[in-house]
This record gives structure tokens, sequence and C-alpha cells, in this order.
């Protein structure tokens, strides 16, 4: 397909499940793009059709960190994913346009309330163990910081880890910290916060230029 064909297409956007779903309907629905058939389907993956309007010919709806792979291959133009999502997946080769300012949370290193197993292990033994979904933010703050950690990474319900003494400590995701507290954990650290950000594939950000910078403009003044 040529540049001009291809720049002729609509946008493909992908847009992530789970807690920034619905802000970022919203975000779509003031720039002018319907999503009242996204909401209606909550089990549907793929919405397609020139309806959609503003300049979206298709928008997918996946995990979120599931958003930066399906950008860097090309089968979304542009998607909204976590900066805490990039930060983990720093190798995606994908442009970060803007920063949203929704879906604000908190990277934190957190340990047993009022316990010093972390600072114990790390003075004794020069070493602290440490679950997280998230290993290479934790592996990078432990390195940046001047200290070691050996990671445990967990896929479910974090929090448990300590409990349990299988780690010193945790680095989770948190928005208000109340599961935190309801788990006994309180933050040691913060490590980075975190908001929703626009994402581009590079090469339709040279192709499809004058469709995503009007995307983005009319974000500026949405968001104003």
């Amino acid at each position: 397909m040529s540049e001009a064909a291809t720049a002729a297409m609509g946008l493909t956007l992908a847009v992530p499940r789970g807690a920034l779903f619905g802000q970022t309907l919203d975000l779509l629905d003031a720039l002018g793009i319907d999503t009242s058939e996204v909401r209606a389907s909550p089990r549907r993956l793929l919405f397609s059709g020139s309806g959609l309007g503003g300049g979206v010919e298709r928008i997918v709806t996946v995990r979120p960190s599931d958003v930066p792979t399906y950008v860097e291959w090309g089968a979304a133009d542009l998607g909204v994913t976590g900066k805490d999502v990039l930060l983990e997946s720093r190798d995606r080769e994908v442009y970060e346009l803007l920063d949203l300012h929704y879906g604000e949370c908190r990277m934190v290193v957190a340990a047993r309330a009022g316990d010093d197993a972390l600072e114990e292990s790390l003075r004794r033994l020069g070493l602290a163990r440490v679950a997280t979904k998230y290993p290479h933010i934790a592996a990078r703050h432990f390195t940046e910081t001047g200290r070691q950690a050996d990671i445990v990474e967990v896929k479910g319900s974090v929090e448990l880890a300590p409990l349990t003494g299988l780690v010193d400590a945790i680095v989770d995701l948190t928005a208000t910290g109340r599961t935190l507290v309801e788990n006994s954990l309180e933050v040691r650290e913060e490590i980075v916060a975190s908001t929703a950000r626009l994402i581009a594939n590079p090469v339709a950000h040279k192709l499809k230029a004058a469709a995503m910078d009007e995307i983005v403009g009319r974000i500026r003044e949405v968001r104003r």
C-alpha cells in the first residue's frame, strides 16, 4: 500500500480495559469519537466502521500491559496505557505523545507496618527479597539506589507475599493506599508517579501525521 493510501486511512486506537477504561472512553467521547457501542458490548474486543467518527476507523480493547505490544507491531496506530506499563516495557519501540493527566497512581515500595524486615535484611545480608508484578521497575529502583534485591515475580495479590514471610517488601502500584493499609502494609518509598499516556506507532506517526496531530490537538483543547 502506498504512503498516500495509508495516510488516507483512519486511525486504529488501542483502548485499555480495567482501571483506565471508563476515563479513556470519556476522553474519546469528548473528542467526538462515538464509544456507545464499546460501552454497550463489554465482551467484544474489536469495533470498526466510519460511524466511530473523529478520524478513528477502528478501536481494539486490550489489557493495559498489551497496549504497547499492539502499538509497536502496528496493530494499532495509537494507544492509551499507564506510565507504569511503559516503564516496565522500556524495550517497546513506541512514541509517548501526551500525558493524559488521569489514572493517577504511585509505584511504591511497601512492607509490613511496624516491621523492619526490609531494613534488617539489607543491613545483615546486604540483600532484600522483594515481590512484584513489575520486575524491571523494581530491579532498576534498587540498583539505582545502591541496594541489592532478589526480585520475586508474582501474578496474583502481591500484598500476600510479605504477610506470609515470602519476602521482605513489595513493589506495587497504588492509587489510594487503602489495599496496603487493609493488609497491614505501609509505604516505605515512592518510586514514580504514573498517569495515563497516549502512545503512537513510530511508522504510523510518520505516515498518518496529520490525523495524529489533529487528535493530539483536540486532546490538548479538551484537557484545558
